[in-house]
């Protein structure tokens, strides 16, 4: 019987065919805590008297939202990772001497393989089915019982199948393909499901396009998304380290999918999600017509932090300055990533412009530093969340775009089509 990526990726775990709806035990080749769930996990492991990691090599600790630590508490709660990957040596830990935020830095380090499973106590480690893993988000203690045993336990999900046809225009990224999805199925619209993104489109689309779409399905309420291995995912790995032989699976052509979903790309404007769910999307002449004013612009996170979305920002910046009402902030998705920007002049462009750049950090994106927002102020952001609250003041409102809307909306002030600038 056909099957498709996700099924072939968790029957070659299990050794023998499983298919959607079926609850399996599989292996599990990268374990990924951060600094603010990873405490929670290894109280867990240390109460349950086992002494030894099942598979340390494939278990990761970046510390990456609150680092460097902005406050006692937070600094308190980085000291219990770094503590415990001293203890067991754990090879595969990144601290402030190599920052990154999780899910930029891991495939930078080549330790996200095509073909695995992979789990993260953080809702966006669906980011690495990028690179034609399975990859998906997990409770501390889940993370905890595969520290333990090497593996957990998993339902198959069924998936949606998203055609996409045509190629994008000019200022179309990856972050407006998937904000398209969530609009037109809504945020539950693929609960527990895989999304598959497929169709000619793909071949137009950089890793950095892809990153940035898989990082979202779990905003459609998907439990993972996935791309498969090609020859842009094999010139991306190929320049890096690879911590194992890459496992190439591709769905038949006859696999079953719940839902087809075909999406004509060619038109397609960028996208705009208004406050106070991503699944508010409206086209980028919808918001220009609404003339809506910002106060901060935010490029950065897990969705819009890589080297491709400050080269575009310092392009749509070069030569210019941001409004005088508006601030910018700058996060790079890994020290690599800054690094590469500041040699590549990026970052001197950004500067020159007004902008401040941080260190690589989770922080903005979550309301928990650089960057909160106080009471009735704007930003536009590459973030991937935009709840009420989510960067800050209750009383804040979050739109969320690619990394060109936001830097042309920094220089007019109000939200812009890049096309304009």
């Amino acid at each position: 019987m056909s099957q498709t990526i996700t099924e072939k990726i968790f029957s070659e775990h299990i050794g023998h065919k499983v298919y959607a709806g079926e609850i399996i035990r599989s292996s599990i080749d990268m374990v990924i805590g951060n600094d603010i769930t990873t405490p929670i996990s290894i109280k867990a492991f240390e109460d349950s008297g086992v002494e030894k990691l099942a598979n340390p090599d494939g278990f990761s600790i970046v510390l990456d939202h609150f680092i460097p630590a902005k406050d006692i508490a937070s600094a308190n709660q980085a000291r219990i990772s770094r503590d415990f990957a001293a203890k067991h040596n754990l090879k595969h830990f990144f601290d402030e001497k190599d920052m990154g935020i999780e899910h930029a830095l891991l495939p930078e380090k080549g330790l996200v393989i095509p073909g695995d499973v992979i789990i993260g106590a953080d809702s966006h480690t669906c980011t690495h089915g990028a690179l034609g893993a399975f990859s998906t988000g997990m409770g501390s203690t889940d993370l905890a019982f595969a520290m333990i045993t090497g593996g957990n336990w998993f339902k198959v999900p069924e998936s949606i199948k998203i055609v996409f046809t045509g190629k994008p225009k000019e200022f179309v990224t990856g972050k407006d393909l998937i904000l398209e999805i969530i609009r037109m199925i809504g945020v539950d619209g693929a609960l527990y499901k895989t999304l598959e993104f497929t169709g000619d489109t793909i071949q137009y689309l950089t890793m950095d396009d892809r990153f940035a779409l898989c990082n979202m399905a779990i905003e459609a309420g998907a439990k993972s998304g996935i791309v498969a291995y090609d020859e842009t995912t094999k010139e991306f790995l190929d320049a890096r380290d690879l911590r194992s032989e890459p496992k190439i699976h591709h769905s038949d052509d006859d696999a079953k999918y719940c839902e087809t979903i075909e999406i004509d790309v060619s038109n397609l404007e960028p996208v705009i999600a208004y406050p106070f769910l991503p699944e508010n999307g409206h086209s980028i002449s919808q918001a220009v017509k609404d003339n809506i004013k910002v106060d901060q612009v935010f490029v950065g996170s897990c969705t819009n932090g890589r080297l491709s979305d400050l080269k575009i920002a310092s392009e749509m910046l070069n030569g210019k300055r941001l409004a005088q009402h508006v601030r910018m902030i700058v996060t790079p998705g890994t020290q690599k990533i800054l690094r590469e920007a500041t040699k590549l002049g990026y970052i001197d462009i950004l500067i020159d412009a007004g902008a401040v750049v941080s260190n690589p950090t989770c922080g903005a994106c979550l309301g928990g530093y650089m960057g909160i927002l106080g009471d009735n102020e704007v930003c536009i952001s590459t973030t991937n969340r935009n709840f009420v609250g989510r960067m800050g003041s209750r009383t804040s409102k979050v739109y969320l775009s690619n990394s060109a809307v936001a830097a042309a909306s920094g220089i007019s002030g109000y939200i812009t089509n890049p096309s304009s600038i």
